[in-house]
């Protein structure tokens, strides 16, 4: 298996989310967006597909 990096940009999940809903007919609350965004990056993790790494980030 080859790793490799992935960086997840929950502004641009919560972005995906908004243009697919509002295809479907929904007008979700920016609030709301940026729950499905963090859920959905909380759900990559659980199930092992992305690995946050906090020390690249902490400065």
């Amino acid at each position: 298996m080859r790793d490799m990096d992935v960086y997840i940009d929950t502004e641009e999940i919560a972005e995906f989310f908004y243009m697919e809903l509002v295809k479907r007919g929904y007008v979700p609350k920016e609030i709301e967006l940026e729950e499905i965004a963090d859920i959905t990056f909380d759900y990559l993790i659980a199930k092992c597909i992305i690995d946050e790494e906090w020390d690249e980030y902490q400065s």
